[in-house]
């Protein structure tokens, strides 16, 4: 029955291995009609069915979400049928090239350097994540420089846009210490097996005033960290030479050294002496 089958079919893959894949019901159905997807990556496999249907406020299905996809397989083929009260409903089929319904990640770890003595910025990134493509050559980006507005210095918001942009990074040479900047950037394909159409946009790092560096900063930032360091080793040896110091014996001295007196043997001694003496008094008595 013409009017029946779904409408307006799209599959789009999103942070590398994530599907959702929705449509219209059909303009001639009732509200009891009801649709089932089913897919497969190659046309020797048998078809499989959706496990997570998106549905509307009807109960109908009207989408399907499919998780672990990988763009090895460069082809999917897709069916999706239906019923309503027994009656047939028009079938819908569609291949589709993976790669080319990829919305591509943001470019990773976006970080910007600037510099007093040359004046300009440094801008780098890492490609976007995907699961089929590894060459860094494979994309080419687009970034967005934005001027923050500042009411009290009287300047206004402004952006300037840079396209085609191939390599991981990108000088900014218009840069003024007394402005704020925020940039953002994407990708698209480069002539590879990459959607054409441009991928998410990378969360706006701001740079300016607060991040500048001169090379003043850096020499006394290392100094510091030189000095730091001197104290820190001479701190080290001085008590390694303690420690060292404190176990080695003094050498003894035989005509001077004093030896700890021992009382006990100081008393049997005395004791001695006292009884010589008493005896040979006694003998000079007697004689």
């Amino acid at each position: 029955m013409n009017g029946t089958a779904i409408e307006n079919f799209v599959c789009v893959i999103f942070n590398v291995s994530f599907m959702n894949c929705t449509w219209h019901v059909g303009r001639n159905v009732s509200g009891d009609t009801q649709y089932f997807l089913y897919w497969k990556t190659s046309r020797k496999e048998d078809f499989t069915g959706c496990q997570n249907y998106i549905k509307d406020n009807y109960g109908r299905h009207t989408g399907c979400r499919f998780q672990n996809v990988t763009i090895e397989n460069k082809r999917a083929y897709f069916l999706v049928n239906g019923s309503r009260n027994g009656q047939n409903i028009q079938s819908y089929k569609k291949m589709i090239i993976l790669y080319k319904i990829e919305k591509l990640t943001p470019p990773l770890n976006v970080t910007v350097n600037c510099t007093e003595a040359s004046h300009g910025c440094e801008i780098q990134w890492q490609p976007p994540r995907t699961s089929h493509v590894k060459r860094r050559a494979c994309f080419k980006y687009e970034i967005v420089i934005e001027n923050k507005a500042d009411p009290e210095k009287n300047i206004r918001s402004t952006s300037r846009t840079e396209s085609s942009i191939t390599g991981n990074s990108y000088i900014f040479e218009s840069f003024s210490a007394e402005k704020r900047y925020s940039v953002k950037i994407r990708a698209t394909d480069n002539g590879c097996l990459v959607s054409t159409s441009w991928g998410e946009w990378s969360t706006p790092v701001e740079f300016g005033t607060s991040q500048l560096t001169s090379t003043s900063s850096y020499i006394l930032s290392l100094i510091s960290v030189l000095a730091a360091g001197l104290v820190l080793f001479l701190c080290t040896v001085r008590t390694y030479l303690k420690k060292v110091s404190a176990t080695i014996p003094w050498p003894r001295d035989p005509f001077h050294e004093h030896y700890p007196m021992d009382f006990k043997i100081e008393y049997k001694n005395q004791s001695i002496m006292h009884e010589t003496e008493d005896t040979i008094a006694i003998i000079e008595e007697v004689t």
